[in-house]
């Protein structure tokens, strides 16, 4: 049901180098307009999360409300809703007659911070209060996560670590980092640094100095600011936020290739080799291909969150065509691709 995967990917004919097709994509590609409707949720700690929906209500395909489903949006580190690639996806998934919701991160999208109480890559358990409202809200209507990057890798954890009880019928990652030791030190390569680390690093500062007066109740702000890179970042700041005793157990906690096998459902992962954010030798081949509810996509080139196509690549690429077709995959053959994943017919219920 995913024709694209059987294609082979040519890059745009200029842009073969993945640095050049990360670059090319933030600066070039087209963002449809998309209206979103905001509704903030509170969590247990008494935080709260942004969730931008787009309700659909003129779906042809799904008419009903109730049943309509739902794409659950997670974006990269700094990302939100009015990412590039998180509009296409938005897109793509209304085209076929579905309803999308973005998890923005704590402390992004506008959001305030009610606690000093951020985000990473290892807590799942902000998505899984998120998984619950949706659910909540529309019991009979299936759930698909959808993560890019660092969101990729949140997803997949939680799926780990939630096995079949997920609430989620299938998930798509793009441009995972599969091992967060391998992606510091490939960002921290010099050409890499200065290219994409340095300015994460300073969209992170930026995070951490529109939300002070709060973070500076359990950290040195003005210290973690001196962070030159994402791995001291997360060594002054998020490895403390969330209790590791160093970034190295936060690291390696957070790193999803080796909890594949925990997971329960149909599962598509797209990455390039060519990706600097997420090094070849990272990508869990060997584990892969003992599940067959998990399917690597992998091209040679295609950057990250880039996967560019044709002479003027600002439209529609292999990305956003394998996220479409994976999707309405899930929602309109869910037995044949739950068969085909070895899932058995009890765990059809989630």
């Amino acid at each position: 049901h995913c024709p694209v995967v059987a294609e082979r990917f040519s890059p745009t004919p200029w842009c073969w180098g993945g640095r050049l097709q990360t670059l090319v994509c933030a600066a070039l590609k087209s963002r449809p307009p998309v209206s979103y409707r905001n509704e903030l949720i509170r969590t247990v700690d008494g935080g709260q999360i942004s969730l931008d929906w787009v309700d659909n209500q003129a779906s042809v395909t799904y008419p009903e409300s109730s049943t309509r489903p739902t794409v659950l949006i997670l974006p990269g580190i700094t990302g939100n809703s009015q990412q590039s690639y998180v509009l296409h996806a938005v897109s793509q998934a209304t085209r076929h007659g579905y309803r999308c919701v973005v998890f923005n991160n704590r402390g992004l999208g506008g959001e305030e911070l009610l606690t000093p109480v951020t985000y990473c890559a290892a807590n799942t358990s902000d998505l899984e209060c998120v998984v619950q409202h949706v659910k909540g809200l529309y019991p009979t209507a299936p759930v698909l996560g959808a993560g890019v990057s660092l969101g990729g890798m949140v997803l997949l954890n939680y799926l780990a670590h939630k096995r079949t009880e997920s609430g989620l019928v299938a998930g798509i990652t793009i441009s995972v980092p599969w091992d967060a030791l391998k992606f510091s030190s490939s960002m921290e390569e010099p050409l890499n640094w200065l290219l994409f680390n340095r300015h994460i690093t300073k969209s992170l500062h930026q995070i951490l100095n529109r939300h002070r007066k709060i973070l500076e109740k359990v950290v040195d702000v003005d210290y973690v600011l001196k962070a030159r890179s994402i791995r001291e970042f997360d060594e002054r700041f998020t490895s403390l936020m969330f209790g590791y005793n160093s970034c190295m157990d936060y690291y390696r906690d957070a790193s999803p290739g080796k909890k594949l096998p925990n997971t329960r459902v149909p599962i598509q992962c797209l990455n390039a080799a060519d990706d600097p954010f997420s090094p070849q030798s990272a990508f869990p081949v060997s584990i892969v291909q003992d599940l067959p509810n998990v399917a690597l996509v992998l091209t040679a080139h295609g950057g990250h969150i880039a996967f560019l196509q044709g002479f003027f690549p600002r439209g529609e690429s292999y990305m956003e065509r394998l996220f479409g077709q994976f999707v309405h995959a899930v929602f309109e053959h869910p037995k044949e691709i739950k068969r085909a994943c070895g899932i058995k017919e009890e765990q059809m219920k989630d």
